[in-house]
C-alpha cells in the first residue's frame, strides 16, 4: 500500500536548493510567530532581490493559494513537501501583484517559474517581502534540517540540507 509519508527511494539526505534570489535568513528572523516559532514547520526564509518564484527540485504541486501569494509542492524522489509563502500577511493583497503560473497537479521541473511577483508593489502596500521556506512535514520524515544563510542565487544555492529517517 503506498504511503505517502515514506521515502519513494533510497534517498538519504537532500539539498535544497534556493527558490528565490536573495538573502536567505533563519526563520527566527520572520516577523510573524507562526513563521519564527516554526509552528509552520522547520525551513529557512529569502529576502528577495528579485521577484521571481522557481521549482528548486522536480516535484508535483500540491496546493496553491487563490490570493497567488504561496503554493505548495511535494519533491518527487522523498515525498518531502514545501510550502513557499511569499511574503508575510499578504493574502491582504488579494493577489494584486503576484503571477501564478502553475495549478494543483502540475508536474514542474527545477528550475520552472512558479510565481512572478512586483517587490516594489508589496513593499509600497506596506508588506514584507521575506518568503518563508518551509518542510511541512519534516516531523514526519526528517532526522535533521539544516539552514544555509547567506547570499543565495535561485537553483544554484543550496538553502536547507535535510536527513530523512531511515
Amino acid at each position: 500500500m503506498f504511503d505517502r509519508w515514506k521515502k519513494k527511494k533510497d534517498v538519504n539526505k537532500v539539498e535544497v536548493k534556493a527558490p528565490l534570489t536573495g538573502q536567505a535568513v533563519s526563520l527566527s528572523q520572520v516577523p510573524d510567530e507562526a513563521f519564527a516559532a516554526g509552528h509552520m514547520g522547520k525551513g529557512i526564509a529569502i529576502e528577495p532581490s528579485e521577484g521571481r518564484l522557481v521549482a528548486p527540485f522536480d516535484g508535483t504541486v500540491v496546493h496553491v493559494i487563490k490570493t497567488k501569494h504561496a503554493v505548495m509542492l511535494e519533491e518527487k524522489a522523498t515525498g518531502l513537501q514545501y510550502l513557499f509563502h511569499i511574503g508575510i500577511n499578504t493574502v491582504g493583497l488579494k493577489g494584486e501583484g503576484y503571477t501564478s503560473y502553475v495549478n494543483v497537479g502540475d508536474v514542474v521541473k527545477t528550475g520552472q517559474t512558479l510565481i512572478e511577483f512586483d517587490i516594489d508593489a508589496i513593499k509600497a502596500a506596506g508588506y514584507p517581502i521575506v518568503t518563508p521556506v518551509i518542510v511541512t512535514n519534516a516531523d514526519e520524515l526528517a532526522s535533521t534540517v539544516e539552514e544555509h544563510t547567506g547570499s543565495v542565487t535561485a537553483g544554484s544555492d543550496s538553502v536547507l540540507s535535510i536527513n530523512l529517517n531511515s
